[in-house]
């Protein structure tokens, strides 16, 4: 989900990790629940995937489910699917991390499964920060793939036969981008902020709101832009 339990380690590290049997039934267990809501949400031609540890492979028992349709979508359309498909939803939050990035509607599952998606265009960093983190789909799900990703340690996850291998990434930005895929500012972006945080603590998020019953996603991003100039200068 959105909080961040971990602190990024300062020092370089290499550590290769092997999984225990009750590890590997936790990630098949995490996996099964993600392909439910993710074919759902594919049976109507919503593309999702998944980022996170359940990409990754390195999961445990605080691991959330963090499923993402990338591109900006019908709220209407997303809550009908999961309505159909029998998907419980506990809460429905606007979220903005910062001015500068997209405003995103979060559908909460439960405690530890959430749906989100824009509700505007993203810059290139912000979307990276899904790949930056490990994403896969649906069918590499169904593959059982695992794949490279930077946890909130800032160590990256290497996955390997009998589990993975972690080094962080620290002093090595552009190697890492370059293992990623993704632009080194992307990978900057995402060290700035982790070690700040570190540094000062959590400072939150800079818009956090949750609809009312009656309340679309649509009208209470308007009512925000109608009041908040930041929000209305990141729409244009």
């Amino acid at each position: 989900m959105i909080l961040v339990a971990t602190k990024p380690k300062k020092h370089v590290d290499y550590k290769e990790v092997r999984y225990s049997s009750a590890r590997w039934a936790l990630l098949r267990e995490l996996r099964e629940k993600t392909m439910r809501i993710m074919t759902a949400l594919e049976d109507f031609r919503l593309r999702t995937l998944v980022h996170g540890s359940i990409a990754r492979g390195d999961v445990n028992k605080k691991s959330d489910i963090d499923v993402f349709i990338a591109e900006p979508q019908s709220s209407f359309l997303v809550e009908t699917v999961l309505e159909r498909a029998r998907v419980p939803v506990s809460a429905r939050l606007l979220v903005q991390a910062t001015p500068n990035y997209a405003m995103k509607a979060y559908i909460e599952v439960d405690a530890k499964a959430s749906v989100s998606f824009p509700l505007m265009r993203m810059r290139r960093v912000e979307r990276e920060f899904y790949k930056f983190g490990g994403e896969v789909k649906l069918n590499q799900l169904k593959a059982g793939s695992r794949v490279v990703g930077v946890d909130k340690r800032l160590m990256l996850i290497e996955p390997t036969e009998k589990g993975h291998v972690e080094s962080s990434i620290i002093g090595c930005e552009e190697g890492a981008a370059r293992r990623l895929g993704v632009a080194a500012e992307t990978v900057l972006d995402r060290v700035h902020a982790l070690l700040k945080r570190n540094k000062v603590g959590r400072t939150g998020v800079f818009i956090k709101k949750e609809l009312a019953s009656d309340e679309t996603f649509e009208m209470a991003l308007k009512k925000l832009v109608d009041e908040n100039p930041a929000v209305r200068r990141r729409m244009k």
